[in-house]
């Protein structure tokens, strides 16, 4: 067998290959004697077929047949004797196919990147750290609260915070357009969950009252048709309602899986999940500050094979957060140049990171692993059974090795950079550390 290999644009290969004639023929040869002796055609006895009318009629299928296997068997023993790893799968492209003769293909696709990894000694990372303090907490709580509240009519002008239910008819230049209009919609003031002005509009309304709302849609509203227009609501308002909290009750504890009998108690509970949460916020944010630098310092090309993939990867995370899931929708709907900054970054990410595993020799610190695995399983009912399934599930604890390696490779490059300290507010510490979120959503 004869390769030859040929560097055409970057990190793409063309590897040439030369299969002797034989290798085809002889296997050919082989395929048409077994099928002549099981294949079944009128006029002949089972076993009888001679090889010749075999051949006549299912020669060509046997011959592809037997291609695709020497194909796929010879590109790996080319890669291999080249020292190639590819990213991705080959295009295969046949030069030659003819019996009698070498059988000749090329195969494009793309390889690896070689990294030299650069020097993080000079690399600054500004590292965040926050705590739970007791306003914190207090308004943890009232968050809680105000997530099962309930809503009981009142006689009174509508304040921020109160419910109105309400049936709106919008226009603009005096006609009415599609999505404007409702009847016995609730709607809380100040929750923003309509344009800019048109609950502000509403403050001070009572049961029984109309009201002309006059309001701009946003420049970056979604409907094209809608964006940057003025547009008049003729508001009726049907009921205010005011929000009135639940107590601090066994009830109201066991509506989020605590059974606290005490208000202390219940505060213990809730401080240690905000405790829990801002520990990961914290850490996020610091990958994400330490990866984004690796990244920075390290110019590497990356295979289109991969970005694709993960690009793929993304848009089904995106219709599962968002609940198309259940709908069938195609992630391929999803437009890919949304996805293909970050996408880029990920893979990139991904390389860096197996290259600082591989450059120090790390191997994933069982101690960590099993730490890992109890703390994730402390925020269940029965902890010891959580543990013994992550160890039963080859699947799930090879998830958790590869974050406590991720974590290891992370505690390296903080050990050589120039680390800062900075502290935040809980409230700043928890939000996310990447805006992938937000363009998700817009999609």
């Amino acid at each position: 067998m004869q390769v030859s290999v040929e560097t055409t644009t970057g990190l793409e290969r063309q590897l040439t290959v030369v299969v002797p004639a034989d290798r085809v023929d002889n296997d050919v040869a082989k395929r048409v004697q077994q099928t002549a002796r099981t294949v079944r055609l009128d006029g002949f006895r089972p076993g009888k077929v001679p090889v010749k009318v075999v051949k006549k009629r299912y020669g060509q299928g046997i011959r592809q047949e037997v291609i695709g296997e020497v194909v796929q068997q010879s590109f790996y023993e080319a890669i291999e004797q080249e020292n190639l790893t590819p990213a991705g799968g080959p295009n295969v492209e046949f030069k030659t196919d003819k019996e009698g003769e070498d059988f000749a293909y090329t195969a494009t696709f793309e390889v690896y990147p070689e990294i030299a990894l650069a020097d993080f000694s000079s690399v600054e990372i500004e590292k965040n750290s926050a705590e739970v303090k007791d306003a914190d907490l207090d308004q943890m709580i009232d968050t809680l609260q105000k997530q099962q509240a309930a809503y009981e009519e009142a006689d009174k002008a509508a304040a921020e915070g109160d419910q109105l239910n309400i049936d709106f008819e919008g226009t603009i230049d005096g006609e009415a357009f599609d999505g404007g209009t409702a009847t016995g919609m609730d709607l809380v003031l100040g929750s923003n969950t309509m344009i800019p002005g048109f609950e502000t509009a509403l403050e001070g309304v009572k049961a029984g009252e109309e009201k002309e709302v006059n309001v701009t849609f946003p420049e970056e509203y979604h409907a094209e048709n809608l964006k940057g227009k003025d547009a008049k609501f003729s508001v009726k308002v049907n009921k205010v309602s005011v929000q009135v909290l639940p107590e601090l009750n066994e009830e109201f504890f066991a509506k989020f899986g605590i059974a606290e009998n005490s208000v202390e108690n219940f505060k213990v509970e809730v401080r240690k999940n905000m405790e829990r949460e801002l520990k990961q916020a914290l850490k996020s944010k610091l990958k994400e500050a330490v990866f984004g630098k690796l990244v920075e310092v390290n110019a590497i090309d990356v295979p289109a094979a991969l970005i694709d993939g993960e690009i793929d990867a993304m848009r089904r995370q995106a219709i599962q957060q968002f609940g198309g899931a259940d709908a069938n929708i195609d992630p391929n709907m999803l437009p890919k140049e949304m996805f293909s900054e970050q996408a880029e970054k990920r893979v990139k990410v991904g390389l860096l990171v197996s290259e600082v595993v591989k450059a120090n020799e790390l191997k994933v610190d069982d101690d960590r692993v099993r730490a890992t695995v109890e703390e994730q399983a402390a925020t269940y009912q029965e902890p010891q059974e959580v543990i013994d399934w992550y160890y039963s599930n080859q699947e799930m604890l090879n998830q958790i090795q590869n974050l406590v390696l991720e974590d290891q490779v992370l505690d390296l490059l903080l050990e050589s950079a120039k680390v800062s300290e900075t502290e935040l507010s809980y409230e700043d510490a928890i939000k996310p550390a990447a805006p992938a979120a937000e363009e998700v959503e817009e999609a």
